[in-house]
């Protein structure tokens, strides 16, 4: 009995305390700046330096794109504290992760399946484009 009691009590523990971080972070999500996620590197530099924000990059995926041609797959703010005894300010930040894949796996370059969501999204895409160029 006392080893049920016991887990128990870790359980609605352990869910109480799943229940304040869901709490905090909801606050956090609602000041957590420009939404940059899905958009090119370049413009989320843009848009973040302009919501006063300095982006940082996390993790990147890939290597076939220049890092402005990457596409945003997360973005988190943190606020950087500035050193003690300094007279300086802290600074806020958006970390970012980048996807530098080619938008479609070929032969000798990796990339999404062309089955995949985003490998049909890009087929398209260059189809259109092709469609609408010539």
């Amino acid at each position: 009995m006392r080893c049920t009691r016991s887990v128990l009590g870790a359980s609605a523990t352990a869910a109480a305390f799943a229940a304040l971080g869901l709490a905090g972070s909801g606050v956090a999500v609602a000041d957590s700046g420009p939404d940059v996620t899905g958009q090119k590197y370049s413009d989320a530099q843009s848009a973040l330096s302009g919501a006063g924000l300095t982006p940082v990059v996390e993790t990147t995926v890939g290597d076939q794109k220049a890092w402005p041609d990457c596409v945003v797959t997360r973005a988190q703010k943190r606020t950087v504290q500035p050193p003690p005894d300094s007279s300086g300010s802290a600074t806020t930040q958006m970390l970012v992760s980048l996807n530098c894949e080619a938008p479609i796996a070929s032969a000798t370059a990796p990339g999404n399946s062309a089955a995949s969501p985003e490998g049909r999204a890009a087929v398209a895409a260059a189809a259109s484009s092709a469609g609408s160029g010539g």
